[in-house]
């Protein structure tokens, strides 16, 4: 294909796309033909930033929680119905299907995670309440609490070149469910595949106008013109997180920045395995997938091997029959299991650090661009084979432990015991992930909290796991991603933690009715509605928080607590043996717990057929004080939160959750239990 044809990749700045003239001619890693270019126009980032602040705000808050989760969701299917689109725009990185598949659907499911973490934990609104509040005097008048709210910034997110998909949307979705307008920027080497996702981001008119922008080609003066409340992050190498972190405006702003830098992470195979174990193939296996997987182009990859040193020559043996059934070549081709490197420069990079490591350390198989992959035109694309080093003295071979190769390259290097092996993964000076495969619980226990301090993420593996195992390399939705150190010392992911990164967090102090106005929540002590309608009779629309139900009393029998021993076979000393129960610190027979909690529920249900649906959860359950026989107890239902998931029954009846404080308390005015128990309830219409 000519360049001429070619035309120019596009940035959507300001709510359009921008470019016409080419500029940096982009490659195809299999056979170096130009695939994109470019473009030469400047992008005006006052412009953009002015728009991510007034439009892109105005959108995202005109939007609470639960909506913006409803946007991802809905966001994540159209993506995943277009994904051919985005598979056919990724053949010019080299990536195989299986590859592929970890950037894109990897990504899209990073969406429906989010969407399904804000639907269930995130309230309806824009302030999340990080509760519970806590008396700051002695008369219950003054009360203190944090809440969480959007920062009113901007995030700009800097991604690395392996993830074009993937790494956009991992930083863009806890973004935006935090209120967070962001401004992408891939790596320009694979941007082609970020600008074809973007396009189907715009295609959907899914988002508000703002909530994303993307630059192709530089950053410019963006970074000069951010301030506190703004955000960024960056996923790349540790010498371009360093330089960014001590950008003079991130600098003199107070920015949060955020770095997951690429780290010479490490996987040990613990002395307790042999060659004739399950264990021992998993580690080979798990080594030399981290090395071809995306040609080893992964910051979780699998740098240091480390081995005990009396099985050094089996594991060499079986990594390089096992490296040495790998296929290279185009990824088109049946049977290629790698393709190449991203780029030319890439290829370049890899051999240069390469050629560094082979000073100190021995060539087990691989070594460089030598390599004749499959497929015509290849001779002219990024490939490299899969490279397996040998440093038989790790502790004076300095380069093993700073040097990283991000291609297809790994080093074996021994040890002597569990010890050394840990300090030896130390040298690494900080990583994403290391992994410790093993058969023994114990030395799981001795090992991984030594590890811990310098590594973001520890995977044990042994045959049990490996069933259901996703592996050294994947980080996940649900788990933190990022490392300390060389690693970058930042944090992604991790579930709805990822969230709360982005969120603002501010004490509140005041009276118990103003924190529960400001956080919507009912906050104890705060002003009651108390009405003649019981709260259960209530649709969800017309329930407030803050309405309160005080119900009549109950006295606790001997015969109560015979019957319930009855039903729930529960006939614990405490409750049926009177010589046994005065010897403790109570002095006496009590009732059950869950007896008192199944009496105050008896106390404060409405019975009939209502709006109330189902109770689906109790939280924060705790007996704070024995209930006697002869005691008498009484409840206080009270609607503590709403959170209007916008979802309907199979009838089509419309639905709330609702969570409800409960207190119960003795004769005394003392209470007794404290918790939260869940609802369904229907809404009216």
């Amino acid at each position: 294909m000519s360049t001429s044809t070619v035309m120019p990749l596009q940035s959507f700045i300001a709510g359009r796309w921008i470019g016409a003239e080419p500029a940096a001619a982009l490659r195809s890693a299999i056979d170096g033909r130009v695939v994109a270019h470019t473009h030469a126009e400047a992008i005006d980032f006052g412009e953009a930033v002015d728009f991510a602040r007034a439009a892109g705000l105005r959108g995202l808050l005109a939007l609470d929680f639960q909506q913006r989760a409803q946007r991802l969701k809905a966001l994540a299917k159209y993506l995943l119905e277009h994904k051919e689109t985005l598979y056919a725009a990724s053949v010019p990185t080299g990536a195989t299907r299986s590859d592929a598949w970890i950037d894109i659907e990897g990504g899209i499911g990073t969406l429906f995670a989010y969407a399904s973490l804000g639907a269930g934990e995130l309230p309806s609104g824009n302030v999340l309440h990080e509760g519970p509040a806590m008396p700051l005097g002695k008369g219950g008048g003054f009360a203190g609490t944090h809440i969480l709210v959007p920062r009113r910034g901007l995030a700009v997110h800097i991604n690395a070149f392996n993830f074009p998909v993937w790494g956009l949307l991992e930083k863009f979705a806890p973004s935006f469910l935090a209120g967070l307008p962001c401004i992408g920027k891939p790596a320009t080497a694979t941007s082609y595949l970020t600008e074809a996702l973007m396009r189907l981001i715009d295609a959907s008119g899914l988002l508000p106008a703002g909530s994303l922008q993307l630059v192709i080609g530089a950053t410019g003066d963006l970074l000069d013109r951010l301030d506190g409340r703004d955000v960024v992050t960056f996923t790349g190498s540790a010498d371009t997180a360093a330089r960014l972190r001590v950008h003079p405006n991130l600098v003199r702003q107070s920015v949060p920045f955020n770095a997951e830098a690429d780290s010479l992470n490490g996987a040990v195979l613990a002395d307790d395995v042999t060659p004739d174990d399950e264990e021992f193939d998993l580690f080979v296996r798990e080594v030399a997938r981290e090395m071809t997987v995306k040609a080893g182009q992964k910051c979780t990859a699998i740098r240091r091997a480390l081995v005990p040193r009396r099985h050094l020559d089996a594991v060499a043996e079986r990594l390089k029959a096992r490296l040495g059934r790998i296929v290279v070549g185009d990824p088109a081709l049946e049977g290629v299991k790698m393709g190449p490197l991203a780029s030319h420069a890439q290829q370049a990079d890899v051999a240069e650090r390469v050629a560094l490591l082979r000073e100190h350390a021995e060539l087990v198989c691989g070594g460089g661009t030598d390599v004749i992959p499959l497929g015509a035109g290849t001779d002219h694309g990024a490939f490299f084979a899969p490279t397996l080093l040998l440093s038989r003295d790790p502790w004076r071979d300095a380069a093993v432990h700073d040097v990283e190769a991000f291609g297809p390259v790994s080093t074996l290097m021994p040890f002597d015991s569990m010890d050394e092996a840990v300090e030896l993964a130390a040298r690494g000076r900080g990583s994403l992930v290391a992994s410790l495969v093993t058969r023994s619980p114990r030395i799981a226990a001795q090992v991984v909290p030594a590890m811990a301090a310098l590594h973001g993420r520890l995977h044990v593996l042994d045959r049990v796991s490996a069933k259901e195992s996703t592996g050294h390399g994947s980080p996940l939705p649900s788990l933190k991603h990022g490392g300390p150190g060389r690693a970058g010392g930042g944090e992604e992911l991790g579930g709805i933690r990822a969230v709360r990164h982005l969120l603002q967090r501010t004490a509140v102090q005041g009276s118990p009715t103003m924190l529960a106005a400001v956080t919507g929540e009912h906050v104890r002590g705060a002003d009651l509605i108390e009405t003649e309608v019981h709260p259960f009779r209530r649709h969800f629309e017309d329930l407030q928080v803050g309405e309160s139900l005080l119900t009549h009393r109950r006295t606790v029998t001997e015969a109560d607590i015979v019957a319930f021993g009855g039903i729930s076979g529960d006939f614990f000393y405490m409750h049926f043996d009177e010589v046994a129960a005065r010897q403790t610190q109570f002095g006496q027979r009590i009732a059950h717990g869950y007896f008192v909690l199944s009496a105050a529920a008896g106390l404060f249900v409405s019975p009939a057929p209502g709006p109330v649906l189902a109770n689906y959860g109790l939280d924060t359950l705790r007996f704070v004080k024995p209930v006697a026989i002869g005691d008498t107890i009484r409840a206080r239902l009270t609607c503590k939160r709403k959170i209007d998931r916008n979802r309907v029954d199979p009838s089509g009846v419309g639905q709330g959750v609702v969570a409800w404080d409960v207190e119960v308390s003795n004769q005394h005015g003392e209470l007794v239990a404290s918790y939260d128990i869940l609802t369904l309830v229907a809404k009216r219409g």
